[in-house]
């Protein structure tokens, strides 16, 4: 039997869950949407065809969980119509990223409002727009980023190394297509080492896929340079001194660290993006030195300070609890 039954679609969301059923106390499973979604190796899988609204529903009705748990929009973005298990099972929403200035809680409340019950918020800011914008009668509870927890204070390694994470061009419309080959100049042959992370989808779609696979050339030839190419940025955030990266949602992951971020603002889109790290339009080494050696200037760190108020994100290493806690309440 199974009570608690997590969907995702994509290979990166499925860390979110991974962080939340490691404290839940009852029998889960994973269903992903897609054959290229991947299966996560701590939860068990439940494995199926999805090539309609009728799959989906077969599936979950099949299985007969207590309570769903959501991560995407799947239904809205790939199927016809809206699946009937929606109606039938609460559903719980947690973000798979909490990304800045993208209006991705926008989206979530437009395309799931009339059918979620509980609506997990990463921080105080989602959690208002959720309670403006979802029915009365959805709950809206901020339980912070599961994901995080294990970035929460961790000692940086002071070895010169960066991490180059920005979002995804297609669906995010950032600063990849314009920042990609700027960032390799400015950190080849330098004393940095540079980590250099394109999004997931910008490795399999078109137009960031044939500038990654132009870039991963060139690292080959760069020996400070590395193409991080992992399911997740876990490992590479603890690696890391320091982040480069513009509205990702691993900028809000970044923050547990408490380390340093320089946010470029060169994005495709035109996006009005909030103010947690140094900003910059264009990338230089004497920018990153400042950054490397001094930390932020103090008016950088009075408007990040601000920002980080009105996010409201818990940043206490208990995001994976509490979520898991809402989680298990919808079973009873």
């Amino acid at each position: 039997m199974v009570t608690i039954l997590y969907t995702f679609d994509r290979r990166f969301m499925r860390k979110t869950f991974v962080a939340i059923d490691r404290y839940v106390d009852a029998s889960s499973a994973v269903l992903p949407l897609r054959p290229e979604a991947g299966c996560p190796t701590s939860i068990p899988v439940v494995q199926r065809s999805i090539a309609s609204v009728e799959d989906l529903d077969a599936a979950v009705f099949d299985i007969d969980p207590d309570v769903v748990v959501q991560n995407h929009r799947f239904g809205t973005e790939v199927l016809d119509e809206r699946p009937a298990f929606q109606r039938e099972y609460p559903l719980v929403h947690v973000r798979h990223g909490a990304s800045l200035g993208r209006g991705e809680a926008r989206n979530t409340t437009r395309d799931l409002g009339d059918v979620v019950d509980l609506a997990l918020a990463p921080g105080e800011q989602w959690a208002r727009h959720y309670r403006e914008e979802f029915p009365d009668d959805v709950d809206v509870r901020v339980v912070g980023i599961p994901e995080a927890d294990e970035l929460v204070s961790t000692d940086p390694p002071r070895e010169r190394r960066v991490l180059y994470a920005p979002t995804n061009h297609n669906y995010g419309g950032g600063s990849y297509l314009r920042t990609a080959t700027q960032v390799l100049d400015t950190f080849a042959d330098s004393e940095y080492e540079l980590r250099f992370r394109p999004h997931p989808m910008d490795r399999i779609e078109e137009p960031g896929r044939t500038l990654t696979e132009a870039c991963k050339e060139r690292i080959a030839d760069l020996p400070n340079v590395t193409f991080d190419d992992t399911t997740t940025p876990r490992e590479s955030m603890l690696w890391a001194d320091l982040l480069i990266s513009d509205c990702s949602g691993i900028i809000t992951e970044w923050l547990h660290t408490g380390r340093p971020l320089l946010q470029v603002t060169d994005t495709e889109a035109d996006l009005d993006v909030p103010v947690v790290g140094m900003v910059t339009e264009e990338l230089s080494l004497a920018t990153v030195d400042q950054l490397y050696e001094h930390g932020y200037p103090a008016s950088v760190a009075r408007e990040r300070s601000t920002t980080l108020a009105d996010l409201g994100v818990p940043m206490d290493g208990r995001a994976g609890k509490r979520a898991a806690t809402e989680v298990m309440a919808c079973t009873q």
